[in-house]
């Protein structure tokens, strides 16, 4: 079966994770920390690109040293950078990034290019959605009212054109009031997508599932065509006919930081070389379940 290339639309930022590659039980104990290409819409774009993904990232960092040197590593992944804007007077935000014992990560961030993201594109990302063949949001760009109106306006615009909508939802509760009104905002991004990823807490929280078989069923249940809940343990696929659940293997694992957005990118890319096809979800499932073990072996999202 031959597939038109389609061009697919991340929105979202880039950010500098700044890491402490040794495991430390506070940022107290940090001696030393290492920058890192991040954030996750920006790590999805770049791990689909490797995987021979066409793909656009649309947000904004500063124009400063580090919102450069960002935008430089997007254009030598091959991320296109249309609708990538560096914004003169704001500051790029980093992200100093510790991690325990077990490789959990604690980040504590300066800056916020969220409103930013709002103000570069705003008039353009209309017609990005337009010019491109899907759409992948997150429930970071629904924090504020300015951007969640704009998130809303892009995937709606979307499905309008019968256009696929990947909704992973990277709750990062420290940007919420609540738990709840983050998972009950992400909410309104289920119904309609085509795909909905998550890890088990972010599933939990939005289904009230503790089980990852009945959280992905409580997603379609929301009106997602298809969902997918993976943690380091396995991942469950629901939605179109496909029931399926893949273990993950024993990692030596030193840190988890990106190891869902090495996931979904092996997924995205998969969906993207078939036009959306969404057996594509089932063939690409052992090549992401093993691309997300080898991310939590390494320090920092990409290799």
């Amino acid at each position: 079966m031959m597939h038109r290339r389609m061009r697919t639309l991340l929105l979202g930022e880039a950010i500098v994770d700044l890491i402490c590659e040794r495991p430390v039980a506070s940022i107290d104990e940090a001696d030393a920390f290492v920058p890192h290409f991040g954030g996750s819409v920006a790590n999805i774009a770049v791990g689909a690109a490797r995987a021979g993904a066409d793909v656009a990232l649309a947000g904004a960092a500063g124009d400063d040293p580090w919102g450069r040197w960002l935008r430089g590593r997007l254009e030598r992944e091959r991320v296109a950078t249309d609708w990538f804007r560096l914004v003169d007077g704001v500051r790029t935000p980093v992200a100093f990034t510790t991690v325990d014992a077990r490789g959990a990560p604690t980040y504590t961030l300066y800056g916020d290019t969220i409103p930013a993201v709002v103000d570069a594109i705003e008039g353009d990302l209309l017609a990005a959605v337009d010019a491109c063949g899907a759409l992948v949001v997150t429930s970071n760009t629904i924090v504020g009212e300015r951007e969640r109106a704009l998130t809303l306006a892009a995937r709606d615009r979307a499905r309008e054109q019968g256009k696929p909508v990947v909704v992973d939802p990277n709750l990062r509760l420290h940007r919420w009031d609540t738990p709840v009104e983050a998972a009950t905002a992400t909410r309104e991004l289920v119904k309609g997508a085509f795909l909905v990823k998550c890890n088990a807490e972010e599933a939990r929280l939005m289904t009230g599932e503790e089980r990852p078989d009945l959280a992905a069923d409580g997603l379609v249940a929301m009106g997602a065509e298809h969902a997918i809940v993976a943690d380091r343990n396995r991942a469950v696929v629901r939605g179109g006919g496909l029931r399926l659940e893949r273990a993950g293997r024993e990692a030596d694992v030193v840190s988890t930081v990106g190891a869902g957005d090495a996931f979904c990118a092996v997924v995205l890319a998969h969906l993207a070389a078939t036009g959306f096809y969404a057996p594509a979800i089932a063939a690409a499932l052992p090549e992401a379940v093993e691309e997300a073990a080898r991310a939590t072996e390494r320090w920092g999202a990409l290799a």
